[in-house]
């Protein structure tokens, strides 16, 4: 069961923020949860995250890991080499899509595979121009007005 929310009223109060509505709003949100292959997801720093995979079977040729623009999508997938008649096929090879949201300013700063285990790093760097700023009061006009002022009463 799927509810529709009405975010108008957060548009009048709030700048910026269509695309969070938007990914709240998307219809493609509710997806059958699929739980393969099982991932971690770690904050190592205040602006550094690992997303850790388990992927074992699958080599750096199986693997493609692309950005597009705020989504981090991860697949795999092995060409079927059948060698000899299984009899107990235990070991998930499938092929598999990994989507992540990422947020705004987020990049992929490398990626590994080590004993299965397939790390990606992310860091998110905030530009220079949207960082916070201290903002000074002007007292460009007062400045003048105090002068003239104090001039007037010199002069009386």
């Amino acid at each position: 069961m799927r509810t529709e929310f009405d975010f108008a009223p957060l548009y009048r109060s709030s700048i910026g923020f269509d695309r969070v509505f938007n990914l709240l709003n998307n219809p493609q949100r509710p997806q059958a949860i699929d739980t393969w292959p099982p991932y971690d997801i770690v904050k190592s720093g205040d602006d550094e995250y690992r997303i850790v995979m388990a992927v074992a079977g699958f080599g750096e040729g199986d693997l493609d890991i692309t950005q597009e623009r705020n989504v981090l999508v991860v697949k795999g997938g092995k060409s079927e080499e059948q060698q000899g008649e299984y009899l107990h096929r235990g070991i998930a090879g499938r092929g598999f899509e990994r989507r992540f949201e990422l947020a705004d300013h987020v990049r992929v700063e490398d990626a590994s595979l080590i004993n299965g285990l397939l790390t990606v790093s992310l860091r998110r760097e905030i530009p220079e121009a949207m960082k916070p700023r201290k903002i000074q009061i002007g007292s460009h006009g007062q400045d003048e007005q105090v002068l003239q002022i104090e001039a007037d009463q010199q002069a009386a």
